[in-house]
């Protein structure tokens, strides 16, 4: 069988991060810099994150928080909630629970950090995203002789199996380009890896000299980088051969052999600043021991600090620090000024100064306990400090301050106290914040932290050293270093935005009085700590289960993902369409041609009063004009809202709407119909017609229009074009004249209007045109009165597309040529100016027929939230949708342009692509009935607002494929389904008040809309998270009462006891505490309203390993089979006893509500069984109504008895420890954590397990699945090494040995592994009998992958154009796609790759240009449709 592993979502959280400057808008701002150039230069930096597979990159942007239009209508109706201050999930509160810190974990960034930054937010901007052929291991920024010239860094990311690769960005493409990659997979070090729990650490020298990879056996791979050109004349190589590039040749420094012989087993090394040559600090641990050997060996961890000559080759040693504790963790290299490292240990911080003294902060009282090292006198609070420092991170706020983020996201503040210039002690302040739970933590820019988080969101937090005020009745040494501002600072009203905050502070003149007085003022310095934005994530993933949930009225599927962890755990909820509710039909309206929602307004007038009203009215819609084929020719409505909310049709009208828009200030409606176009007044009674007819003769129909106030474009079945303009003085049009733009009977295919508000094409154009013309700039902008009076710095575009496939942006009003592009037609990655004069696009005879290639519409729209950039989309007539964005291009031509009065001086880069399958009725067909049955696919622009404070711009497709395109600040373009079998018409619609409803004609008839609320659209998938606080371990859906059952995992006191029940240890210092044990609850929960109804508390030192919904046989039911709980359990007892476990088997009840109770329902969990175990029960399922669980190396079937207990029928000696069990029909599969799979079939007469066959290698299996097609079955399994294996059972075989051994086809490097997984079924459009398989599987990196079987003749033509792929596209870092899918196996002589074919790189043949498609389809013997109709038929998440 053939499958292919589809990765439905990317890896969630940050696991990696780094800040450096990568692109050129983040470069301090030229003198003269324009007013655009000021508001970009703002950009403070990137942020360059990354977890397993997938790289993003960010922009850090410092920008005025400026208060949106309309904020006093918005006010008005909120009442008395300021904007920005309402309660929101995650918002800050202050010491609720009285701890005395502020949660800035989840909280809603609110700008208002601090007094001196009160009118100034700092946020993170998407700016790219890859999915990378290869698992990162570390980021890190580097500066090369290229720098020098244009002052950006370059990005170093390192990789699985020791691959290094330099990227830096390119303003050509807009995105990274490969300078270089490095390998040292050949290296001896890695030849034969005996040490599988190493992990390589890449670290680059502060001044960029070299940059170090760490390799197994105490190794590092050093890349000396030229920072000079006197390094280059020091080379004796040619000097041509090596101007290009910026390094010198690496090589491998073995720690033992070159430095010192007692190097061994390295925990950490770094970079030390301040030094002449390359310094390194590592550390190491010689003699490795544990808890049980300290009376032994204690203080075993050593430090050693040599300086790399890169030129001697030689690696002197400076410095030696012995006798560190033994559970040493991280290094971290201190300021040049103050020299020295910290070294963070389980229990303490201990700062090494040059001088090799050391100075130990301990953080609880095992420190005492656990090393020799002296430890200073501590005050009382420190005394009594009881943290623990595993899993946590730290970094320097400035010299002096240190930040320790523990494992719960606590933030301690940890000072350097200098006595002189040396460090006398160390002080940790009280916890100043929570925070995220930490995986990285980096310095963002002078004064920012970002906080990474594996499994939740990562933070973005200010850390400021500002001077306050003390009194002498405070206690200057008792006060923190590090406070978190009041969160009355952050509540600032809108209008102190505005006109500046009104601040009652005392001011400090320069002698120090305040105000003049004569009282002693001191001041002491302190850092301030505040939460500036987040990166949302779900982070890992536990458990799935599929739900039922309501989208309104409608039942739809939804995947609960049990996610994260600790405080940052909840659930997940994953749908495969964009979540919508129906809030009423609308069936009077029609509308299944078009429907347009339009705010229209009365004419201004003069007095006030309705001056206000007019003004308020321009917020919501107030009429909507629909449209219908039926009855013929059509049939049009003028419908508006009355004060019940209903709705009344005013006008109706014969004849079918192209289009409809407010006009001439909104003070007019302009209508075109297929024959003509109409001014009417907001009444809808006709103010002017214009009929469109040439020499008093009908033309062909109007088929499409584009309308910008004051313009109008229409498009004729014949490609021919009209053009007309308003003239507010007198209230009507007239056509404009088109002659710049060619014959009057030119032909253009589709085309379209665009205003831009962000000054991108106004100011290119301007300044190009101001040096090019003599007589001043032919400035783009309009200059009628209306325009004038109500579009403020928008200036108008007209986008036209000729037949040839030529696309130009025309100025208006004067219409100049701006733009010429032929490379849109094959939907090119990079759309740049021809500079070629008007094209000609005569009337063809015969009359040119539609191409496959044609483009059937276009269309410049804004995407995105807070600052939403302009956005190019082309849709082809076979299907092809390509998104491009506008970027500003620096370089000037080089080529003089004659031809040409102005230049845009823009480039579209191609950001997203989608092909769809189009289905298209005869052309020959004029019936009216096919007119009816023709479906319309257009792009339609919109602006919505799905909760307060957030404003969305996006596009709507509508037809057979109906999507929403929406960007968000945090992701880039996602296209999500709506839902909707086919959507005919589509308007956003305000016209109840609300700026989150749309309009919408589906094949359920007109219907008012609106998203479910708390929706994020900026994951692959529509997701909402549920936040619980805690983890959850296991999740599954109870069908009979559509209830969740989940086991939450939690921490617990642990302890031992005697045979008498006395305690064998108790803490003995009130800075020792109890070690600490998982435990576990179930929980029943209704995930209508995600309260919990009833739980089960298991023992403290026990918790679940497996939970599962199995149906089992009872009397209690006609059908005589009922769902039932099954969990196993694991008894934990200490390290000298043996763990034990049980069996629970629950019943989910339904019992009556209190009487006060809300709910209507109850249900209550029913302990049926309990059966312990003499070995912990570490997976269950069901299996023909009897339910099959383990017992540490034996499997048994049993049977409910009597609903009361468990009677064994079946057993089955197998492996040594068992991971999963899957079952299907009366076959068995059993994963095992050494032993790989078995296959085993159960009979009942006599009862028995029989093995069929088992695989006969070692492999720690995680998950095994069963996967059928078309009458063939696989056995699919993932182990702990993230490969993906198929095995297939085949007894006519001769290398089956008779059927005994399952044959492994398939070995597929999935670089990460499954932690749970779901068969669901696969219905192709035929619908069989026999459906398809189709696995979803949840990984430990959050990511989501479905396998999906692949049908023989498809697979074979996808696998031709993975080769192809492989070498003919340019990949991200230079990775290779099909290494890294290769694994190592001793068993067969060439890998078995070709049973599982690879969606992310498969994937990149959709973006390609249709050229390049079609070369690529040719070489391999077939068509590009073809191909890309195997792709769309592998269908969607489920």
């Amino acid at each position: 069988m053939q499958a292919l592993r589809q990765e439905l979502l990317p890896a969630s959280g940050v696991e990696f991060a780094t800040s450096l400057h990568l692109t050129p808008y983040v470069l301090p701002t030229p003198p003269n810099a324009t007013a655009r150039q000021e508001f970009t230069a703002r950009a403070l930096c990137n942020v360059v994150v990354a977890r397993s597979n997938i790289l993003r990159i960010f922009e850090v942007r410092e920008e005025p928080s400026l208060v949106p239009d309309g904020i006093e209508d918005e006010r008005e109706r909120r009442g008395k909630v300021r904007r920005g201050t309402e309660a929101v999930e995650g918002e800050v509160e202050m010491d609720e629970q009285g701890e005395g810190f502020v949660n800035v974990g989840a909280a809603k960034p609110t700008g208002q950090n601090d007094n001196a930054y009160a009118n100034i937010r700092t946020r993170m901007y998407f700016i790219r995203e890859h999915r990378l052929h290869g698992t990162v291991t570390g980021m890190e920024s580097v500066k090369i002789m290229s720098t020098l010239e244009d002052k950006l860094d370059r990005l170093l990311v390192s990789f699985k199996d020791a691959k290094v690769a330099l990227l830096e960005w390119s303003t050509a493409i807009q995105d990274l380009i490969t300078v270089s990659i490095h390998t040292y997979e050949r290296a001896p070090q890695l030849m034969s890896l005996d040490a599988p729990l190493f992990r390589s650490q890449l670290r680059v020298d502060p001044l960029s000299r070299c940059a170090a990879l760490s390799l197994p056996n105490d190794a590092i791979a050093i890349l000396p980088f030229y920072q000079s050109q006197a390094e280059l004349d020091v080379m004796d190589q040619d000097q041509s051969q090596i101007r290009d590039v910026p390094y010198s040749p690496s090589f491998i420094l073995d720690l033992i052999t070159d430095v010192d012989e007692r190097v061994h087993n390295v925990i950490d090394y770094v970079f030390l600043p301040g030094f002449n040559n390359p310094t390194i600090a590592v550390l190491f641990q010689p003699q490795q021991t544990w808890t049980g050997r300290l009376k032994e060996y204690k203080d075993t961890v050593k430090l050693f600090i040599f300086t790399l000559d890169l030129v001697t080759r030689s690696y002197p040693v400076i410095n030696v620090v012995d006798n560190l504790p033994y559970d040493s963790t991280t290094l971290l290299p201190c300021n040049a000024s103050l020299g020295g490292v910290v070294v963070l240990t389980s229990n303490s911080v201990i700062y090494i100064d040059p001088t090799a003294r050391k100075i130990a902060l301990p953080v609880n009282g095992w420190q005492s306990r656990v090393s020799d090292l002296p430890l200073p006198n501590l005050s009382d609070d420190e005394v009594n400090h009881i943290l623990q420092l595993e899993g946590s991170r730290c970094i320097f706020a400035d010299e002096r301050m240190l930040f320790l983020v523990l494992r719960d996201g606590l933030v301690y503040p940890v000072e350097l106290v200098l006595d002189g210039k040396s460090v006398s002690r160390l002080s940790m302040a009280p916890a100043l914040a929570q925070t995220t739970i930490p995986s990285a933590i980096r310095k963002v820019g002078d004064e920012y932290i970002f906080v990474a988080s594996a499994v939740g969101p990562s933070t973005l937090l200010k850390a400021s050293r500002v001077e306050e005020i003390i009194t002498e009745e405070m206690d200057s040494a008792s006060s923190p270093a590090a406070v978190v501002p009041a969160v009355d600072r952050m509540d600032v009203d809108e209008e102190e935005d505005l006109y500046g905050e009104s601040t009652q502070d005392a001011a400090v003149s320069s002698n120090g009085h305040v105000n003049g007085s004569a009282d002693n003022v001191k001041k002491r310095s302190v850092v301030h700590l505040s939460l500036c934005d987040t990166l949302p994530a779900h982070g890992s993933i536990s458990d799935l289960a599929f739900s039922v949930t309501k989208n309104g009225d409608r039942a739809v599927p939804e995947l609960v993902a049990a996610t994260g962890a600790g405080i940052m755990g909840g659930f997940t909820l994953f749908q495969r369409d964009l979540p919508t509710r129906v809030k009423r039909k609308l069936h009077a309206i029609g509308g299944g041609r078009g429907m347009w929602a339009l705010p229209v307004r009365q004419p201004l007038k003069m007095n006030g009063a309705s001056y206000e009203k007019a003004a308020n009215q321009m917020e919501n819609d107030t009429i909507i004009v629909s449209t219908d084929a039926n009855p013929s020719p059509g049939l049009s409505r003028i419908a508006t809202r009355t004060a019940k909310t209903d709705i009344t049709i005013t006008t109706r009208i014969p004849g079918t709407t192209i289009g409809a828009a407010p006009f001439f200030g909104r003070t007019a409606i302009l209508h075109v119909m297929t024959n003509a176009i109409r001014v009417l007044e907001p009444d809808g009674t006709e103010r002017q017609i214009i009929k469109d007819l040439e020499n008093q003769m009908s033309r062909s129909k109007i088929r499409y229009c584009s309308i910008c106030d004051p313009f109008v474009l229409i498009l004729r079945e014949d490609d021919s074009l009209g053009l007309f303009i308003g003239e507010p003085e007198r209230g009507k049009i007239r056509r404009k004249d088109m002659s710049p733009m060619g014959e009057k009977t030119s032909r253009y295919l589709t085309g379209c209007f665009f205003a831009d508000s962000t000054g991108l094409f106004q100011t290119q154009a301007a300044t190009r045109s101001q040096s090019k013309s003599t007589n001043g700039a032919d400035t783009p902008a309009t200059t009628t009165l209306h325009t004038v009076l109500n579009s403020g710095t928008k200036t108008q575009w007209l986008l036209l597309v000729r037949p040839q496939g030529v696309m130009e942006i025309w100025t208006l009003p004067k219409l100049t040529l701006a733009f010429s592009t032929t490379a849109i037609a094959t939907l090119q990655s990079v759309l740049v100016d021809s500079f070629d004069p008007p094209a000609l696009s005569t009337p063809q005879d015969p009359p040119r027929k539609p191409q496959e290639l044609d483009i059937e519409q276009i269309l410049m729209a804004p995407l995105g939230e807070t600052s939403p950039k302009s956005h190019l989309f082309v849709f082809l007539r076979s299907g092809q949708l390509g998104i491009y964005e506008a970027f500003r291009l620096d370089q000037s031509p080089e080529e003089p342009q004659a031809a040409r009065s102005s230049l845009l001086m823009l480039q579209f880069v191609k950001v997203a692509s989608r092909a769809f399958d189009i289905q298209r009725m005869e052309e020959t067909e004029k019936t009216i009935l096919a007119e009816q049955k023709k479906i319309s696919r257009h792009l339609i622009p919109f602006v919505t607002s799905p909760s307060p404070g957030v404003v969305l711009s996006g596009v709507f497709f509508t037809g057979d494929h109906p999507s929403w395109i929406l960007a968000t600040d945090k992701s880039g373009v996602r296209i999500h389904s709506s839902g909707h079998n086919v959507v005919h018409a589509f308007t956003a619609c305000s016209l109840w008040e609300s700026k989150g409803d749309f309009l919408l004609y589906s094949d359920e008839g007109p219907s008012l809309l609106e998203w479910m609320p708390d929706i994020q659209v900026a994951t692959d998938l529509p997701s909402r998270f549920v936040p619980r606080s805690q983890a959850y371990s296991h999740v599954v859906y109870e069908s009979s009462t559509s209830l969740l059952v989940a086991s939450n995992v939690r921490q617990a006191k642990f302890t031992t006891y005697d045979d008498d029940g006395n305690c064998l240890w108790e803490p003995d210092a009130p800075n020792v505490a109890y070690p600490m044990c998982d435990c576990s609850s179930l929980e029943l929960i209704s995930p209508e309203t995600w309260t919990v109804m009833d739980g089960y508390e298991f023992a403290p030192n026990e918790f679940v390993n497996t939970l599962d919904c199995v149906p089992l046989e009872t009397l209690s039911t006609e059908t005589g089979s009922k769902d039932f709980i099954a969990v196993g359990t694991t008894i934990n007892r200490g390290e000298d006893l043996a763990v034990k476990g049980a069996t629970y088997v629950f019943e989910v009840v339904e019992v009556v509500p209190d009487p006060g109770s809300p709910m209507k329902r109850l249900h209550k969990l029913k302990l049926r069984c309990r059966d312990d175990a003499k070995g912990p029960v570490t997976a269950v399922c069901g299996l023909n109504g009897y339910l099959v669980s383990s017992m540490g190396q034996k499997i048994y079937v049993r049977a409910l008895d009597l609903d009361e207990r468990l009677v064994g029928v079946a057993f089955l000696d197998v492996g040594l420890y068992v991971t999963s069990l899957r079952s299907l029909k009366n076959l068995l599969l059993i994963g095992d954590g050494v032993k790989s799979v078995w296959f085993v079939a159960f009979q009942e007469d006599p009862y028995k397990l029989v093995i069929l066959a088992k695989d006969i290698h070692h492999h720690c299996v995680t998950s095994v699945n069963f996967l059928f097609a078309d009458n063939s079955l696989s056995i699919v399994t993932d182990d702990e090494d993230g490969i993906l294996r198929m095995y297939e059972y085949d007894p006519h075989d001769p290398e089956s040995k008779n059927g005994q051994i399952l044959l492994c086809r398939t070995e597929f490097h999935a670089q990460v592994q499954t932690s749970t997984s779901l068969t669901i079924a696969r219905r192709l459009k035929e619908d069989p009998v026999l459906p398809q398989s189709k696995l979803v599987c949840g990984c430990i990196d959050g990511s989501l992958v479905a396998i999906v079987p692949v049908e023989e003749s498809s697979a074979k033509r996808l696998q031709l154009l993975q080769g192809q792929l492989t070498r003919n596209v340019q990949h991200v870092a230079a990775l290779n796609p099909r290494t890294f899918r290769i694994v190592r196996n001793d068993y067969f002589s060439k890998p078995l790759t070709k049973g599982v074919l690879d969606y992310n790189l498969l994937v990149q043949f959709e973006a390609l240009p249709v050229d390049r498609q079609n070369e690529m389809t040719t070489q391999i013997g077939t068509e590009r449709t073809t191909v890309l109709r195997d792709w769309m038929t592998i269908g969607g998440a489920w």
